[in-house]
């Protein structure tokens, strides 16, 4: 696959795109510093649709994953910090998933599955446990977990017919790009893993789409 990196940091999407390049055979991974505003995610999309690394490509697979959390007292919460959190992380999954949408259609055509049109593409979002339960003094973080949650749902019911795989993973554990010993004995979850998962997730065909998952190392608590 030719890929697309988008980060806030730049210096740590260029670290990530580095090392892709170095590890693999001649790859096609271009980074695209970008926050979370729809100015930003928007210029990101165009930008990536313009090219050359990606010229006459399709976009299959869209991941969101945002590493947003907040804690604080509730009494000591403003609404402006609260909000802000919701718009950060919400309102980036509302934009990214929209930029995305529009490029599968554009890409792959309009027709639905029962028009016989082949599926156009995955869209996966990379929630916590947040998303299910939240513990005290993570209000922000939670309502924002939650809504990527039912957003992800709520488009499953209304792009599924139309041959877009949504899917929401709950990714609950620490994920380290590593292959140690934490890894191999179930502490900690490995990147290479989840990797591997949203890659068989996107091979899924229109007869079986899981739209919801679970991802934790072995000896994870839950």
């Amino acid at each position: 696959m030719a890929v697309a990196l988008l980060a806030r940091r730049s210096e740590v999407l260029d670290d990530i795109a580095n090392g892709l390049k170095s590890s693999l055979d001649n790859p096609t991974v271009e980074a695209f510093p970008s926050d979370t505003s729809p100015e930003s995610l928007k210029k990101a999309f165009s930008d990536i649709s313009q090219h050359q690394s990606f010229k006459g490509l399709k976009l299959r697979v869209a991941i969101y994953n945002v590493k947003h959390s907040t804690k604080k007292p509730f009494l000591d919460e403003t609404y402006d910090q609260f909000t802000d959190s919701l718009e950060t992380y919400v309102g980036g999954a509302f934009t990214f998933a929209q930029e995305s949408l529009k490029r599968f259609f554009n890409d792959h055509g309009e027709s639905t599955l029962a028009e016989g049109s082949p599926k156009k593409g995955t869209l996966i979002f990379t929630g916590t446990l947040g998303a299910l339960r939240c513990n005290a003094e993570y209000a922000a973080y939670g309502a924002g977990r939650a809504s990527v949650r039912q957003l992800a749902q709520t488009l499953a019911r209304e792009f599924s017919a139309k041959g877009v795989h949504v899917a929401h993973c709950i990714g609950n554990g620490s994920i380290e790009d590593k292959d140690g010993e934490d890894q191999k004995t179930g502490k900690k979850i490995s990147a290479e893993a989840v990797g591997k998962t949203y890659l068989w997730l996107s091979e899924q065909e229109p007869c079986l789409w899981t739209h919801e998952l679970d991802m934790r190392p072995a000896q994870e608590k839950f």
